[in-house]
């Protein structure tokens, strides 16, 4: 089965092969390419138009098809345009899965405009953050993220808002108001290193970084999991006879969309890829089990990608049998790894659906490995192959490539991001001659496939969701009364991992964990607030040169003197 897969990967990407790889130099460094890879996200969205009359955005009971979302994508864009905004201006998106994300997405990277991606869980200060560090020219959001702009608004003045679903306000144009302009797309060619978009990832020093997403990096990622796709599907036609796709007799796929579209996973991967292939977008206003089950069976939904407690979830569902799930072909995630049993539970509980998933990062623009079907399930610890775009080794702390042993994974190529935005020490401590530091600790077998073993860098990871600690600490010791703390991650059943604190106050102090969440609160989203707080009655312990010793915390403080 290996010996096919290689087989067949070396003709799709070799000379004439239909995902042939190229190198060319970009910003200095050597990058792999898709030889025939369109231009920009610009000529992805045109393309789509030939699916015409097939419903696209599809949310609770309203439809549109692909050509109704092309007119109101050219409407958008139109109005940009007369809003004075030229190619390389922001237009910030704030707001939850609404068919407008992807409206207002496509009408900003068509028109050679960049898409600020702002997390929609984000408090006014992480808000206001974001807004005077990328400077958009424009800010799309719905009531909710409205209403938290409010308290900030006098911070950006001259800054022009559009509403969507929002109650009327003197300062805010109304979403409808734009779908009145002419349908006009402007006429432009789009550099494929111009940035597309700019996606928000958690900061080692307490701050988020935009990584800024180029449109050759975008389009490589779509090109990675479509060259996958192919990939799997002719090497299983030859291990195990198992018929091609065809294209004209198949169903419409339909994606349900579970995860925040401010994601590379759900707005590089799931909406990119359904898209390009003239699927259906069906959007969840917050992802419940139950719910999603209905919308399987009235949707006809072909696949679920979600994080993993998701999948889990949704196959664990007391219910799960009462609903019809025979439509679903492949069931998994991205954010965070499938735990091995998940994999075997997912192929064994859904009926025509395989296990598949992929391992990336904000900083790839979507995926570095994938894994699917017979592979996953021979293989459940490993998170697959690098994909063709990209060169993969594992290094030690010194930088030394490690052979069969682990160490920090480090790729390169063509869906690595620019860098991060205003943050020329972040990038430089990251990228390497092209090189990018994933932060995680792998081995790479002899068939090229990545196991992910260890975390290099101090962080949490919570349902798919990054948290720094140090992005948390630096929170923690703004409280007054505390003298020290330690943020850590804490294993956790449903979600991977949640966000415990070791904290010891001054002498003479109180805080209780009641005042210590509140505070949080109001300085960073509910997500990052720590779940586990253990408040002690003497210093934290430290290492000779005085850093605090988190393993040790973490192993040592029970779960039940938590509060």
């Amino acid at each position: 089965m290996y010996d096919v897969l290689k087989t067949v990967w070396e003709e799709l990407t070799g000379p004439g092969g239909a995902f042939e790889i190229s190198t060319i130099q970009v910003r200095g460094a050597p990058m792999r390419t898709f030889a025939a890879a369109p231009n920009s996200l610009r000529d992805v969205w045109g393309a789509s138009l030939a699916f015409d009359e097939r419903p696209y955005l599809v949310y609770q009971e309203e439809t549109l098809t692909y050509a109704q979302t092309h007119e109101n994508v050219d409407r958008i864009a139109a109005f940009m345009n007369a809003q004075g905004l030229a190619p390389g201006d922001r237009v910030a998106i704030a707001m939850r899965n609404f068919p407008e994300w992807m409206q207002c997405y496509w009408a900003t990277v068509a028109s050679g405009l960049t898409v600020v991606g702002m997390n929609a869980w984000w408090v006014e200060d992480e808000m206001n953050y974001a807004l005077n560090d990328s400077s958009p020219k424009l800010l799309i959001a719905d009531e909710e993220r409205l209403t938290r702009f409010e308290s900030i608004r006098s911070q950006h003045p001259s800054l022009p808002v559009v509403g969507v679903r929002t109650r009327d306000r003197d300062w805010v144009t109304p979403f409808g108001s734009v779908l009145q302009s002419p349908a006009r797309m402007p006429e432009l060619a789009i550099d494929p290193d111009a940035d597309a978009c700019i996606f928000y990832t958690s900061g080692t020093t307490g701050r988020p970084k935009g990584a800024q997403q180029t449109h050759r990096g975008c389009v490589h990622n779509l090109l990675n999991m479509g060259f996958w796709a192919n990939c799997l599907a002719h090497t299983m036609n030859r291990v195990k006879g198992t018929p091609l796709p065809d294209p004209a007799t198949a169903p419409q796929s339909a994606a349900l969309v579970t995860t925040p579209l401010f994601h590379v996973t759900a707005n590089n991967c799931l909406a990119h890829a359904t898209t390009s292939g003239g699927g259906k977008l069906v959007h969840m206003f917050r992802w419940d089990a139950e719910e999603a089950l209905k919308l399987i069976e009235r949707e006809k939904i072909t696949s679920l990608t979600g994080v993993p407690v998701m999948s889990r979830e949704l196959i664990s569902h007391p219910d799960f049998h009462r609903y019809d799930t025979s439509s679903l072909i492949a069931v998994g995630g991205g954010g965070a790894q499938l735990q091995p049993d998940l994999v075997g539970k997912i192929d064994q509980t859904v009926e025509n659906a395989r296990p598949g998933t992929g391992y990336g990062m904000t900083e790839t623009c979507g995926i570095i490995t994938s894994i699917g079907g017979d592979f996953f399930i021979d293989r459940p610890e490993s998170c697959g192959p690098a994909m063709p775009t990209f060169e993969a080794k594992t290094v030690n702390a010194e930088g030394v490539e490690t052979i069969g042993e682990p160490g920090e994974l480090w790729v390169r190529g063509a869906p690595v991001i620019k860098g991060y935005l205003n943050r020329a020490d972040a990038t430089a401590e990251t990228i390497t001659d092209g090189w990018l530091h994933t932060g995680d600790v792998a081995t790479i077998d002899e068939d090229g496939f990545i196991f992910i073993v260890d975390r290099v860098k101090d962080m949490v990871l919570r349902g798919g969701e990054n948290i720094y600690c140090s992005e948390v600490e630096s929170v923690l010791f703004q409280i007054d009364e505390l003298a020290e703390c330690s943020v850590f991650g804490v294993p956790d059943d449903r979600l991977g991992e949640e966000v415990g604190a070791a904290i010891y106050l001054k002498p003479g102090q109180s805080k209780s964990a009641e005042d210590i969440r509140s505070f949080c609160a109001v300085l960073m989203a509910k997500h990052k607030i720590p779940s586990y707080l253990w408040i002690l009655d003497a210093p934290l312990p430290r290492n000779a040169s005085g850093k605090f010793l988190k393993r040790e915390l973490r192993d040592r403080l029970p779960l039940a003197d938590a509060v």
